[in-house]
């Protein structure tokens, strides 16, 4: 298994500011993650001033309409957002909310579309995004099997790649919201590439993810979890990204690297060290007939009878004389 694909995504941390949007890129650069996901929206296309804020977090925006507005950048910015990404080694994502949205990102370039758990149902969009061709991860998590089973089977039939993601929408998720045990249950019933998108605000779930085999993982990261935004209570920070990182790359290491327990040659030199062999723990006298009271084991394991044959020792004549703590060898018995 190759280490998981590690998108960090920023979605609205940025608030709208095309300088710390391009801050997040800098900064992700360094903390060895794949990708970096942004949301492309376009309020017009995508919402209405009847669309409810899923968090009431703004003190700026009457409507979440405004929000979704005060969140759009140019063709011309996303193209540079775009680049900096290329930039600096990150594939850039990004999930589209609207049609219009896959026709920016379509001039942009995109590599593959993420496609959030409010849109699994929306077969217009699926639609469109298939229409390009181009791969898809699909989150899970709003979707029941049976909503899955329909937009797999959708996908198929027009040919496009797809992964699906083990999700929970709850911000931040709970542990017994953590849904790991999906991970397996959505290999068996698709048989495609399965991850695991993240709202834990910790590194943990992500890390068990990785243990039970996800080969995606995705998670919102922040500045700072105080920081304004309906997600950022449910991110990571910058700090917490990296160690990440570095935890799920040696796990990685790890599944590529299974242990035969079958074999134990190379703890040789170890055992010897570690493992003790049989000693008289009093002084006795020639002709004394060994009882279970009369032993101890110390290290090493090579200076004497091993310490796991102490029955064969029961019940037998020292040959000589022995003082306290002597090993017992075979030559020591008659």
């Amino acid at each position: 298994m190759n280490s998981p694909f590690i998108i960090a995504e920023i979605a609205q941390a940025h608030d709208g500011s095309i300088g710390i949007l391009h801050s997040y890129i800098d900064a992700l650069s360094k903390t060895g993650v794949d990708a970096i996901k942004f949301q492309t929206h376009i309020a017009a296309a995508e919402s209405s001033i009847y669309e409810p804020f899923r968090v009431q977090f703004s003190k700026q925006d009457k409507t979440r309409f405004d929000y979704w507005k005060r969140m759009e950048f140019s063709l011309e910015q996303w193209k540079n957002i775009k680049q900096h990404c290329d930039d600096v080694g990150l594939e850039f994502m990004s999930s589209p909310f609207s049609n219009k949205a896959v026709d920016l990102l379509e001039k942009v370039g995109i590599k593959r579309y993420k496609i959030g758990s409010g849109e699994i149902t929306n077969l217009l969009l699926l639609e469109k995004i298939a229409k390009t061709g181009k791969p898809v991860i699909i989150s899970s998590g709003m979707s029941s099997l049976d909503e899955l089973d329909s937009t797999t089977k959708f996908l198929k039939e027009k040919k496009i790649n797809y992964a699906i993601l083990q999700c929970t929408t709850a911000y931040p998720t709970k542990p017994t919201q953590y849904g790991l045990n999906v991970i397996n249950e959505l290999k068996e019933r698709y048989d495609v590439k399965v991850g695991y998108s993240d709202h834990s605000s910790s590194i943990g779930a992500c890390i068990a993810a990785t243990v039970l085999g996800a080969e995606i993982l995705e998670f919102h990261v922040v500045f700072d979890k105080e920081m304004f935004g309906p997600d950022a209570k449910a991110s990571l920070t910058i700090k917490e990204t990296k160690k990440l990182v570095k935890e799920v790359r040696k796990i990685a290491i790890a599944n590529a690297n299974p242990i035969n327990k079958n074999n134990n040659t190379s703890f040789n030199k170890l055992k010897t060290i570690f493992e003790k062999s049989l000693c008289v723990n009093k002084d006795l006298p020639k002709n004394h007939i060994i009882n279970f009271n009369d032993l101890e084991a110390k290290k090493p394991s090579n200076r004497g009878i091993p310490a796991n044959d102490f029955n064969a020792v029961i019940g037998k004549k020292i040959s000589h004389a022995m003082n306290k703590w002597d090993f017992l060898n075979e030559s020591d018995l008659i």
